[in-house]
């Protein structure tokens, strides 16, 4: 785990604009990784796009500055994960960091075992939410009653799992063990899968690792240790980062003249001549000409572009002067 000063010092936060392709380390929550990067870059205002467990490692992309504005895009995108299922013992948490709560022995696990079990979680599936998640029923996380020994009523959940590859794999930690491999839609809890899976087998299994290996087009071979970000200077971290429109690189593009530019980035609707912004479509990215720059996102409808998320002229005019620091902070680095 990287170490960083815990002494107060005064830096001088400054306006950030695009996303960090990080590999959360292990151990870490991915606040603690958002907070940890978001001192190294100075940065005023940052998050993250969907939560990875302190156990879990991989792809955790954070967003700086504008690029918050897109973050919910990242969060709805399926995602693809590897885990190591430790059969014979159920935790508390359904991973490693729980108290054993059940052993129970294993089975011989077959080939034709293991093809009948992928199939029979291959699809769309329910899931009820572990109680060890950060969902929230009445204004509080469920691990927060799960801490208290309480359980509450949970809602199933449906999702999708599109692909499931499974493996026999040896591990010290349990007489017989799986490597799967997951492409699931969001919302997919992989210890809850994991859960499932042990109980079809009729052993029971809790997760051993877990590790997100792509989110939304973002692979894992892209991401940057917190390690590395700090061993470099700090050009060097703003070098790292991808640009705003990164988010939306998958949609199709729209570019404006500066009268349509300017109308579009005051909210308004731009209706055009047939077929003049293209097929329509629930999102695109859209660029003004004079300057070039990205402007934001928008739906197409009816030969009707309109407004979705928008850059502010501010933030437009810092992504392409790299305007300096902004006003100084006493700040303490995060532990």
């Amino acid at each position: 785990m990287t170490q960083i000063s815990s002494h107060r010092q005064k830096i001088q936060r400054r306006p950030v604009h695009g996303v960090l392709l990080l590999d959360k380390p292990l151990g870490l929550s991915s606040n603690q990784a958002l907070q940890k990067a978001k001192w190294l870059l100075r940065a005023d205002k940052a998050g993250h796009t969907g939560t990875l467990d302190p156990l879990a490692t991989g792809v955790l992309p954070l967003c700086f500055g504008a690029a918050t504005k897109f973050s919910q895009i990242q969060l709805d995108a399926d995602k693809t994960y590897e885990a190591i299922l430790l059969l014979g013992q159920k935790t508390t948490t359904g991973d490693a960091e729980g108290d054993v709560i059940e052993t129970r022995p294993v089975p011989a696990i077959s080939p034709e075992l293991i093809e009948a079990t992928t199939r029979r979680f291959t699809g769309p599936l329910s899931q009820i939410p572990p109680m060890y998640s950060a969902l929230k029923k009445d204004g509080k996380a469920l691990y927060e009653y799960a801490r208290k020994g309480l359980e509450v009523e949970r809602e199933p959940r449906d999702i999708i799992i599109y692909k499931l590859n499974m493996v026999l794999t040896q591990d010290e930690r349990a007489p017989a063990a799986i490597k799967i491999t997951v492409v699931c839609s969001k919302g997919t809890y992989i210890r809850t899968l994991g859960e499932d899976i042990g109980e079809a087998l009729g052993c029971g299994a809790h997760l051993g690792s877990l590790r997100r290996l792509e989110t939304g087009g973002f692979e894992a071979a892209q991401c940057l240790s917190l390690s590395a970000l700090e061993a470099m200077t700090e050009p060097e971290r703003e070098a790292c980062l991808l640009p705003v429109q990164s988010l939306v690189a998958a949609f199709p593009l729209v570019t404006l003249d500066a009268d349509n530019s300017t109308r579009f980035l005051n909210g308004l609707r731009r209706r055009g001549e047939p077929g003049q912004w293209g097929a329509d479509a629930p999102l695109v990215q859209v660029y003004g000409s004079e300057p070039a720059a990205f402007l934001g996102s928008a739906q197409i409808t009816a030969d009707e572009l309109i407004p979705h998320r928008l850059l502010s002229p501010i933030e437009i005019r810092e992504i392409l002067q790299a305007t300096p620091l902004t006003a100084e902070s006493d700040t303490t680095s995060p532990a």
